[in-house]
């Protein structure tokens, strides 16, 4: 009897303490915070190389928690990146292929999962994410949501308020508009356009022998001053969040992320699959689980960032359908690998003329096909000269008569090969191409043949899928059959 009253006793103990434990576990989970900056090349700033400006939120973010050296996206525009990171999966499994055009019907988003974990998720700024049915976030006001106007308006009292609204556990992300076109903001005056130090997938645009600027060619180094000026507003409205999380005493239980998103709408970067396109900044601080000021060079991608929120709030996220996979052992410090490939893919229409584009990295290699080489790349943005900023492309056109290496430039943007390859650790902006080196047959055709697969495990039909029918299909809800 009395050895019967004790395992009763310590059954019935057991029970109680594991509730206590349970009750206390979820009192604590942690806030999430999401800075999503808004074409923004991944090695402009600071943290990754840059020389041309200063970031003193972004570099403090990084000594507070993890920079991931290898991060990427699979499609540079704005749309589809933004529904990769809010849905966990590619673009041919959500539906969003191309710019602009909506999810498909019925897939769920970061709002639905994290709501099963008792979280409010709100968004402040920028969205781009369609339809409500699949991105219902809770609207936070006060933050610029047009990425085009002439203005990056912020005010955090409607941050405040989401924040202080109730003793739930909240998601909050927070959508700059800078530094995407049209460049308006900041103080570009500060910059000396001589003393640039021009990224080298630019025409190196300097003028005469004795520094000025000549007319035809200066334009190229003032719109990349103005695109500075907003990366730094773009940084002073990272710290102002921060900031405000630390006044409502909310940091030391809040896990934080930082991407720049997609490269900027320059040639070479946005609308492209070169590593200045879908190379991302990314940050993770997590106080007291993530180690401060490391750097990891595991492989990521934004498919991966909802699997890991799941498991940050103590879900399992094995146990539902992501393209992408948790990197949580990689914050706690338990890993420092996490997916074997990146994959990349990229339908031009509706921002040009169809030049669809796949390609794959294993974190060393990048291998493109582009899947119409025939034909001749097009930016409607970039090249017709009706854009908010366009002026750049002019001035190479204008200096390519006199410049072969402006020339080179230009022919590489719009004719390319059927298939690329590069070191892209040796070779960040990818100008030299190997794919015709012997020594690099054998990796051409393990990266080729990964690509072929994922291709078909997607049911990606390649090259057919980037025609305007199939865009208007998607607007009209009526996706390709996968």
């Amino acid at each position: 009897m009395k050895k019967i009253t004790i395992i009763l006793f310590t059954f019935l103990f057991s029970l109680v303490f594991t509730k206590e434990s349970n009750a206390i576990r979820q009192e604590h989970k942690p806030n999430i915070l999401i800075i999503v900056g808004d074409d923004c090349t991944y090695n402009d700033l600071p943290l990754y190389g840059g020389k041309n400006v200063k970031t003193p939120s972004l570099d403090k973010l990084a000594s507070e928690g993890m920079t991931f050296n290898k991060a990427f996206l699979s499609m540079s525009m704005c749309a589809p990146c933004r529904a990769e990171l809010y849905t966990g999966l590619y673009p041919v499994q959500n539906g969003v292929c191309w710019n602009y055009v909506p999810a498909r019907t019925g897939t769920k988003s970061i709002v639905h999962y994290l709501k099963d974990f008792g979280y409010r998720v709100g968004i402040a700024g920028k969205i781009h994410a369609e339809p409500q049915s699949v991105f219902p976030f809770e609207k936070v006001e006060g933050l610029e949501r047009d990425c085009v106007a002439k203005i990056a308006d912020f005010d955090e009292t409607g941050m405040r308020n989401f924040i202080n609204k109730s003793e739930d556990p909240f998601c909050l992300i927070v959508g700059l508009v800078v530094p995407h076109i049209p460049w308006t903001v900041g103080t570009p005056s500060h910059f000396t356009p001589k003393n640039l130090d021009l990224p080298p997938n630019f025409p190196d645009v300097k003028g005469v022998p004795d520094g000025r600027l000549t007319t035809k060619t200066k334009s190229m180094r003032e719109d990349f001053i103005n695109y500075l000026a907003e990366i730094e507003v773009m940084d002073k409205q990272v710290g102002k969040t921060l900031d405000l999380f630390e006044d409502l005493g909310k940091s030391s239980n809040t896990i934080v992320i930082f991407t720049s998103e997609q490269g900027s709408q320059f040639p070479g970067n946005k609308y492209t699959n070169w590593n200045t396109g879908v190379h991302t900044g990314f940050i993770v601080r997590w106080p007291g689980n993530v180690e401060p000021g490391v750097r990891t060079n595991a492989l990521i991608q934004y498919a991966d960032v909802l699997p890991t929120l799941i498991d940050v709030v103590g879900g399992n996220s094995q146990e539902y359908i992501f393209s992408g996979s948790s990197f949580l052992p990689v914050l706690l410090g338990e890993s420092n690998h996490h997916r074997k490939y990146a994959y990349f893919m990229h339908n031009n229409i509706p921002e040009g003329t169809s030049y669809p584009i796949r390609s794959i990295t294993d974190g060393k290699y990048h291998y493109i096909n582009n899947l119409t080489p025939e034909r001749i790349f097009t930016e409607r943005h970039i090249m017709s000269g009706q854009g908010p900023v366009s002026t750049y492309w002019a001035s190479w056109m204008w200096d390519a008569y006199k410049k072969e290496q402006t020339y080179w430039l230009i022919s590489r943007y719009m004719k390319r090969p059927e298939e690329e390859l590069y070191i892209i650790d040796q070779d960040q902006y990818e100008l030299n191409n190997l794919i015709n080196y012997k020594e690099y047959k054998k990796v051409r055709k393990s990266l080729s043949t990964e690509l072929a697969r994922w291709m078909n495990q997607e049911r990606d039909p390649g090259k057919s899928i980037d025609k305007l029918s199939e865009v208007e299909a998607a607007f009209k809800g009526n996706h390709f059959e996968r």
